[in-house]
């Protein structure tokens, strides 16, 4: 009996947290991010806060105030329909900030004068500690902590910086990397050879401005070895090309570029697999100055999306045309278009495309 009063208490407790998360006007899915370890030759180290509002009626940021002005905040800047998600962005710039950190962002809506609290936290490094036992993806004898290697995001606009691997040789013979081949933009250096049991980096140096684009960008990078159990080890490179902006004044906000969409979610309804089906979004420019469309790009080719103009003055609009192919799949989909431009506020819009294609 006592047991099952206990069991009854606990369900009606998770419940109650259910409910209570349910009855939040602004749900975040969480209020506390921890980078754990920011490298500080990396830049800004940004971050962005989902919310669900769950009230009845459009929800309004009106002002996001942080900390410190080490953090940047960016948010949501039209009205977030009921049922419909809005963000808060956070911008911590590591330069000259070593060590540990720990800052909020005050949050501010149309909807209650009591603001939303939300925190980002973490250490600034000038080397990444990876911990030997966390080694644990294998390529031959030699071991990784994963089995890519991911840069992240790299600015276009910024020299190269050098990211770090660590690697681990577990095998019982030494291992001689006799040749590195990669695409010229992309630098490996590796130690010479490895004794059993030694520990070392794998350094690559990513080169944006010789590489010339935008966007999520995959390459792959050889390794020859001497390596019994695998002589020639291939890892894909991911990196993500974007455009810098530096934090800027609110005068200078005020005259900058400014690009509006009209549509942050593309619904092509139920189709066939024979069908390609169109649709549209408007761009246009509510700023300043020009806004120019640097790069369009999308996250599988049943998406094509083309824009009339590049280059759109004060006021100007355009349309993006959405295209999704439907031959070759089938059931839900869930795809993406992202806008890169020179939008200081939001130089990366995506554009969500759904649908489901019928069996």
């Amino acid at each position: 009996m006592k047991l099952l009063i206990i069991s009854i208490t606990i369900f009606i407790a998770s419940l109650t947290k259910g409910f209570t998360q349910l009855a939040e006007p602004l749900y975040f899915k969480e209020r506390v991010h921890d980078f754990s370890e920011i490298l500080q030759q990396k830049g800004h180290a940004d971050y962005e806060f989902v919310f669900t509002n769950n009230s009845g009626r459009p929800v309004r940021i009106v002002s996001v105030q942080a900390s410190c002005g080490c953090t940047t905040p960016d948010w949501s800047k039209e009205a977030v329909a009921p049922g419909k998600n809005g963000f808060i962005k956070a911008s911590y710039d590591p330069k000259d900030r070593p060590g540990y950190f720990n800052k909020s962002l005050t949050v501010t809506t149309d909807l209650s004068g009591n603001p939303v609290v939300l925190q980002i936290k973490g250490t600034v490094v000038d080397k990444l500690t990876v911990k030997e036992e966390s080694l644990s993806v294998a390529n031959g004898n030699l071991k990784l902590k994963n089995s890519s290697f991911s840069l992240g995001r790299i600015f276009i606009n910024q020299d190269a910086s050098i990211t770090e691997f660590a690697v681990l040789n577990d095998g019982k013979e030494k291992i001689d990397i006799k040749e590195v081949i990669a695409p010229g933009y992309l630098k490996v250096i590796t130690p010479p050879s490895l004794q059993p049991g030694e520990r070392g980096m794998i350094k690559l140096k990513y080169d944006p401005k010789a590489k010339r684009q935008y966007g999520f960008k995959s390459d792959n990078v050889e390794l020859k070895t001497n390596d019994a159990l695998n002589p020639n080890k291939s890892f894909s490179v991911y990196a993500t090309l974007e455009e810098y902006f530096p934090p800027m004044k609110a005068e200078e906000l005020a005259k900058a570029p400014v690009l509006a969409v009209d549509n942050y979610e593309v619904k092509f309804g139920r189709t066939k697999k024979d069908q390609s089906i169109e649709n549209t979004v408007i761009l246009q420019n509510k700023g300043k100055k020009n806004v120019e469309l640097r790069y369009i790009q999308t996250n599988c080719t049943c998406v094509v999306a083309s824009s009339d103009k590049q280059v759109l003055k004060p006021g100007e609009a355009t349309t993006l045309t959405v295209k999704f192919i439907a031959q070759g799949r089938g059931g839900t989909q869930n795809k993406a278009i992202t806008i890169y431009s020179n939008d200081p506020r939001n130089p990366v819009q995506r554009i969500i495309v759904t649908g489901y294609v019928e069996e």
